[in-house]
């Protein structure tokens, strides 16, 4: 049976291809300037890495965030189905300008720690803490934790 999708946040067209071009950009001159102008064996070494790291990490900003996340009455999950949170484990929403959050996003607090999860440009899970917002939004967030928020209030 499927719940009924209160909130939905997906990553935003322009920031999706700003973000991965600019990895990509790092990538490419990195890569170029190791093999255009050779420093020192370790420096090439040293570019090389950081250059597929890059495009690597412009990769998976790329294939997360095609994904979104939806909040439903019982829990936080990705379009596909991975969940990222009950609603009931949720202690604290936090979105305050100190708080160590994604850009434009907000940061969940659980009672229970699960494992290390990163999709960058979307969220990431750090035990007890998750990150929800990067290439997002900030309108569809602020929605999102207003209504985790008030779920939150009503259990109390």
């Amino acid at each position: 049976m499927q719940q009924e999708v209160l909130a939905t946040i997906k990553a935003s067209g322009p920031r999706r291809w700003l973000g991965v071009g600019m990895l990509s950009v790092v990538g490419g001159l990195s890569i170029f300037v190791a093999l255009a102008n050779p420093p020192e064996p370790q420096w090439v070494l040293f570019l090389l890495v950081v250059g597929a790291a890059a495009f690597w990490l412009a990769y998976r900003m790329w294939s997360a965030t095609n994904e979104w996340i939806e909040l439903t009455e019982t829990e936080l999950r990705t379009g596909a189905g991975h969940l990222i949170a009950n609603v009931e484990d949720i202690e604290t929403v936090d979105r305050g300008v100190f708080a160590f959050k994604p850009s434009n996003g907000f940061l969940v607090k659980t009672r229970s720690s699960a494992r290390y999860h990163w999709a960058p440009g979307l969220w990431w899970r750090l035990g007890r803490r998750i990150g929800i917002g990067g290439m997002t939004a900030a309108a569809e967030n602020k929605f999102m934790s207003e209504i985790l928020s008030a779920m939150i209030a009503s259990r109390t």
